[in-house]
């Protein structure tokens, strides 16, 4: 005997996914990064931690205004595109209909079969249908402005604090070389449980983001000493 079932799929989890691997891999590259270009040019402890808590609120607010902005683009052209459809519906649902069977038809039904089924489909919520195979938006996928600024900028807080622990933490001779090895093993951390959550490959996003992380810090070390050394 079948019995139905809810199925759990991994897609669905890519909008929050997205903006909380951003901010966290955000917050743990720039504000590492920061330190070690600052504490690079010889600057005192004081200094170094006032300019990583700088970078910690200036990023946040940075991340939750750039995420905010973008994905409310996102959701205004979604918009704009179910305004759009809605009014094609009202005005020809006859082409409509026609355009939404050429689309089944094109996915492999038969003429027959993609009339019936964009009818039956048009009958019950042709916006829906439309709106799902026409424009490829998904329920559950749509634009989430506030629900991407807010994790953004709540997991880049949790990023950024990482490095700064380091620096209170760190003798101050070894403030560099703590901070750059510890933000690093963040970062693979991160890049683990990113691919994890999302079903994708440990070993490749571990990679990627360590790298990436390790490619900022030595940047900003160098000029941060070149800087230093000029000043």
């Amino acid at each position: 005997m079948s019995r139905l079932h809810r199925e759990s799929h991994l897609v669905s989890r890519i909008g929050w996914l997205r903006a909380a691997v951003l901010g966290a891999n955000d917050g743990i590259v720039s504000t590492a990064s920061l330190i070690i270009g600052v504490a690079a040019a010889a600057a005192k402890p004081g200094d170094i931690l006032i300019t990583g808590v700088a970078g910690l609120v200036a990023g946040a607010m940075s991340m939750a205004a750039g995420e905010y902005v973008s994905v409310s683009s996102q959701a205004d052209t979604e918009q704009a595109d179910l305004a759009r459809e809605t009014l094609e519906l009202a005005d020809d649902p006859a082409a409509e209909r026609a355009e939404l069977a050429a689309i089944y038809e094109g996915r492999g039904l038969d003429r027959e079969l993609a009339v019936a089924v964009a009818r039956q489909l048009m009958a019950r919520n042709a916006l829906g249908a439309h709106a799902r195979d026409e424009l490829g938006l998904v329920p559950g996928g749509h634009a989430r402005p506030i629900q991407a600024a807010f994790t953004s900028a709540a997991t880049f807080t949790v990023g950024a604090a990482l490095p700064l622990v380091m620096v209170l933490v760190a003798p101050r001779n070894l403030l560099v070389p703590v901070v750059a090895v510890a933000s690093l093993l963040f970062l693979a951390l991160l890049g683990a449980v990113g691919a994890k959550t999302g079903g994708a490959g440990v070993g490749k996003a571990t990679l990627r983001v360590t790298f990436w992380g390790a490619f900022a810090m030595a940047a900003t070390a160098g000029v941060g000493a070149l800087f230093g050394a000029v000043v």
